[in-house]
């Protein structure tokens, strides 16, 4: 008896980048290809057939294409016995449903495939809510189209539709009352998270964020500095949810290094704003490494779409400025290139170019984070009303105290700290004072 393979076989996948030849590019057309076809492999179930660069002088609000490459796409889509088309950009819920129809399979957009990835890597409870409401948010704007129990339908009292438009408003209704759910269940874990932060900030060690568009090395150099295990393929979005772990630095200070989400260019808003609790690790960290590919063609392309998105979560533009610029990835470069990338990266304080594989230069690096985290020690005298004993105690507890002298209901107190302990000093006790 012949058993039948139930086996899921892989889709069979087309990938198109629209080239929208009036709206300014940052990335070269072939390398934005290059770079959908790799979004598309790291789903894993999918069989990349072919990908194409599709010129689009003017996209049509129906269609996204004209009329015959739309016709000669379908031509050719059929003839390959495509299942899934995967549209590198954004395409309307309008222009989805009418190219399924024209072309008689399924339409992903770079929003869509890069929610599918997301939602197949997230690991942790976090994670896998942040994803589910970004996609549900995503889904929401597309009911009409992507529920096959939803085609419009024309009847009733004549109006706007029939039993199609209340099914649509029944499912809207759903889909919100899980929105609402996972939000309250986020609600939670951040809240979680917050209470980490405090304790860790109890503990005065810096935190070092690692950020940088996705497949840079960050995971790899993660595990070089720290000697975790955390997932590092040469695959777009290997890992999502963040990981924290303490290191030591050369001079003995410790700090926590905290690996985080890949970036993308046109990362989905809904990505940003869902992932936004977790990437808030960036903004409380002391220090920011911009982890980048050095070797990829368009490596400043994306080292500017990082600093666009930091931006958007609201990295002040002084502390963008501060961020050490690692040029990672310098074992593939040829011995031209990286004598080349390493004469530039000397001739600025904030970049060093390193090999996360190799291990090269990662000792300078730990010593040029020891630099930018280590606070100076400032020597003051306090001049304190005899009333502020609540105070006087907090700089002992530190012991921070050097010398104290009472003169006329006033302490005179010699203390040595950081800047950063002066300014917890004076914000807590200010009005004391």
């Amino acid at each position: 008896m012949q058993i039948e393979d139930t086996a899921r076989q892989p889709t069979r996948t087309v990938v198109l980048h629209p080239d929208l030849r009036r709206q300014a590019q940052r990335r070269a057309p072939e390398n934005a290809l290059a770079e959908a076809v790799s979004l598309a492999e790291a789903l894993g179930d999918l069989d990349v057939i072919a990908a194409r660069v599709v010129p689009v002088p003017a996209p049509r609000a129906g269609y996204l294409f004209g009329s015959g490459k739309t016709d000669e796409l379908s031509d050719w889509l059929r003839g390959e016995e495509i299942e899934l088309v995967v549209i590198d950009g954004p395409v309307t819920p309008v222009q989805q449903r009418n190219l399924e129809k024209a072309w008689k399979c399924k339409i992903l957009d770079r929003t869509g495939l890069i929610l599918e990835i997301f939602a197949d890597r997230a690991q942790t409870r976090e994670g896998v809510l942040q994803v589910e409401l970004a996609a549900l948010g995503y889904q929401r704007t597309r009911l009409v189209r992507s529920w096959t129990h939803l085609e419009r339908q024309r009847g009733g009292l004549g109006f706007v539709g029939g039993p199609g438009e209340t099914q649509i408003e029944a499912d809207r209704r759903a889909l919100d009352e899980r929105i609402n759910q996972i939000r309250r269940a986020l609600e939670k874990v951040v809240k979680t998270r917050g209470l980490h932060r405090k304790a860790r900030a109890k503990v005065p060690y810096p935190i070092v964020a690692l950020v940088g568009y996705t497949n840079a090395g960050k995971s790899t150099l993660f595990n070089r500095l720290s000697g975790a295990d955390v997932m590092a393929k040469d695959m777009l979005f290997a890992t999502l949810d963040p990981t924290m772990r303490a290191i030591e630095l050369p001079s003995g200070q410790k700090v926590i290094l905290s690996d985080t989400v890949g970036f993308i260019s046109d990362l989905p808003t809904q990505l940003v704003a869902a992932f936004r609790a977790t990437l808030e690790e960036v903004l409380d960290a002391d220090l920011i490494l911009h982890v980048r590919d050095i070797s990829h063609p368009e490596s400043e392309a994306q080292a500017a779409d990082v600093r666009d998105i930091l931006e958007s979560l609201g990295v002040s533009e002084a502390r963008r400025d501060e961020m050490i610029e690692v040029w990672n990835k310098v074992d593939l470069l040829g011995e031209g290139e990286l004598a080349a990338a390493e004469r530039v990266a000397e001739r600025h304080a904030r970049h060093i170019a390193v090999s996360a594989v190799t291990g090269r230069n990662v000792d300078a690096l730990l010593e040029q984070i020891d630099e930018a985290v280590s606070d100076p020690i400032l020597t003051e005298e306090l001049n304190l009303p005899v009333s502020a004993g609540e105070a006087l105690a907090w700089l002992h507890a530190r012991k921070l105290v050097q010398t104290t002298e009472t003169r006329d209901l006033r302490m005179l107190t010699g203390v040595e700290w950081t800047r950063k302990q002066k300014d917890q000093f004076f914000k807590q006790f200010r009005e004391a004072l």
